[in-house]
């Protein structure tokens, strides 16, 4: 008679303890935020108690006075504008010199030095680059939305190089030289073969660079400044600059910023965790 070893669930208190405390601090914050944004100004009191409290009444004014004053849905056009052709311009042409990259570093050492200078990119600072961009944006005319688009396109560069090529190194060679004996070339081979493949990483790379991009405020700060246009980060800044004692329009006005992302989250959950976990692990 087979006899089964039961093994009884132990609960890991510490962690148990680590997990909670870190679930409140994230929960905390969110749920004032929620509550101020909800209430009147009469209702602001200085107590902790009056802070905890729910409003007396639900209304959305804070919501609707909050979007009139930083132009809400012309910010989140340019926001969305700007991180969609990001995130598709990232992904082809990343993965075309990670491609180039990874499958000729072994062989070339001008590849190898090629990969090495683009992801000491990932080194320099940004408050190094601030004032050369916004010169060099200016003189060539792309001191607007398309400037901030290029800007990004350089920035996550060198990470999403990094993770395309060492993506590659779980691609057999096999797969192309099979197709090169078909008739298929270089380029078919990868768009056919290659590509759909590293489709795990194309899901990786489009979640980091759409996060960056999306919360990202410098970057439009000093290159789209001057120019009418915000995106959602930007018209925050401004806005907490004029706004910022008014609590109650400012967390509404946090509160719109974050819903776009938090939609977008809950949406591609599943592809993000898959995406993440796939391109991570392999």
């Amino acid at each position: 008679m087979k006899q089964k070893n039961k093994v009884a669930a132990v609960t890991n208190w510490p962690l148990t303890i680590l997990l909670i405390i870190g679930c409140l601090t994230v929960i905390f914050p969110l749920y004032m935020a929620v509550v101020i944004a909800f209430k009147k100004p009469s209702e602001m009191t200085n107590d902790i108690a009056g802070a905890l409290s729910l409003p007396k009444s639900w209304s959305l004014e804070n919501f609707a006075e909050a979007m009139r004053v930083t132009d809400f849905w012309h910010s989140l056009g340019y926001s969305v504008m700007i991180t969609v052709i990001t995130v598709v311009l990232a992904i082809v042409i990343h993965s075309l010199a990670g491609y180039a990259i990874g499958r000729s570093m072994a062989k070339s050492k001008f590849y190898k030095f090629s990969y090495l200078y683009i992801v000491s990119g990932m080194f320099v600072p940004f408050a190094i680059l601030m004032m050369p961009l916004v010169k060099q944006t200016a003189q060539m005319g792309v001191d607007n939305w398309v400037g901030v688009i290029l800007c990004y396109l350089v920035f996550y560069m060198p990470m999403n190089v990094m993770l395309y090529s060492g993506y590659l190194k779980n691609i057999p060679v096999a797969l192309e030289e099979a197709a090169f004996v078909d008739g298929a070339t270089t380029w078919s081979t990868y768009w056919k073969v290659i590509f759909p493949i590293m489709g795990p990483m194309h899901a990786t790379v489009a979640v980091l660079t759409a996060l960056g991009t999306w919360n990202d405020v410098m970057t439009p700060l000093v290159i789209m400044s001057g120019t009418g246009a915000n995106t959602l980060p930007l018209a925050q800044l401004t806005f907490q600059t004029q706004f910022g004692t008014n609590y109650n329009l400012a967390f509404a006005s946090y509160l719109l910023a974050l819903l776009p992302i938090l939609i977008f989250y809950l949406i591609c959950q599943k592809q993000i965790i898959n995406g993440v976990v796939n391109g991570a692990v392999k």
